[in-house]
C-alpha cells in the first residue's frame, strides 16, 4: 500500500513560509493523506510528534476514514503560540500517519517563530504582592534594557536589569522584602529600530 503525505501550513498574520507570528493564535496545519494504492483504506491515524512546549495544538492526532484508491482527504491541526517560544530557531514537526495493519509513514516541516512586532511591557503579578512579584517584557530586535523601581516620589530603589537581550520574551523577578510597604513604578528603557531611547513605565502595589 502506498500512501502520500503532503502539507500545508495556514497562519494568521503576515509571514514568510513557515514562519510563525509571535504569540498567534488560530493557526492552522493541513495535511493532505492520499491513498495512492490501488486499495481502500479503511482509515488511518495522523499524530503530530516533536511538539515543543511552546506549541499549544487543539489535538495532536486525527483520523481520517473510507479512503478509496487514489482518493485524498484532509487532516487538519489547529494551534497556538505561547510567548516563550524561541524566537527565529528553527524547530521541526513531525507527522507519522498509521494505518491498521501498522504501517507508518512520516512527514516533517520546519517552522520557526518570528519576533514580536512591537515592544511590550506587561503588568506586573502577583500585584499586589509581597515580598516578590514578576515582570515581562516582549522586544522586537536585540539590544540594551535597563530595568528599574522607583518608590512613589520618584528616588530609584534599585536596578534589576541593564544588558543586552535578545528579541522577544522575557521575565524577571523583583524580591522587594527589603523595601517598605507603598506604590512603586517600575520602568524599562531601551533603544528602538531607529536608535531612539524609549521608557515603559507602570505601577504596582507592595503590601506587607
Amino acid at each position: 500500500m502506498k500512501i502520500l503525505l503532503s502539507i500545508l501550513l495556514i497562519v494568521t498574520g503576515t509571514f514568510a513560509q513557515h514562519t510563525i507570528p509571535f504569540a498567534s493564535s488560530g493557526n492552522r496545519i493541513e495535511l493532505s493523506v492520499a491513498n495512492t494504492s490501488t486499495v481502500a483504506l479503511n482509515s488511518a491515524e495522523i499524530v503530530a510528534e516533536n511538539v515543543p512546549s511552546w506549541i499549544i495544538f487543539a489535538t495532536t492526532k486525527e483520523m481520517v476514514t473510507q479512503l478509496s484508491s487514489n482518493e485524498s482527504k484532509i487532516a487538519a491541526f489547529t494551534f497556538s503560540v505561547d510567548k516563550s517560544a524561541p524566537i527565529n530557531k528553527p524547530h521541526i514537526l513531525k507527522f507519522t500517519i498509521s494505518s491498521p495493519t501498522g504501517e507508518k509513514w512520516t512527514k516533517e516541516i520546519a517552522i520557526q517563530v518570528s519576533a514580536p512586532e512591537k515592544f511590550g511591557l506587561f503588568q506586573n503579578y502577583p500585584n499586589p504582592f509581597n515580598p516578590s512579584t514578576t515582570i515581562e517584557y516582549t522586544k522586537p530586535i536585540s539590544g540594551n534594557v535597563v530595568l528599574k523601581i522607583y518608590d512613589a516620589i520618584g528616588r530609584e530603589v534599585v536596578t534589576l536589569l541593564e544588558g543586552v537581550k535578545e528579541a522577544g520574551f522575557h521575565q524577571q523577578v523583583w524580591n522587594a522584602s527589603t523595601v517598605a510597604t507603598g506604590m512603586y513604578i517600575y520602568q524599562l528603557a531601551y533603544k528602538n529600530q531607529k536608535g531612539e531611547l524609549e521608557f515603559y513605565r507602570k505601577k504596582m502595589l507592595l503590601t506587607k
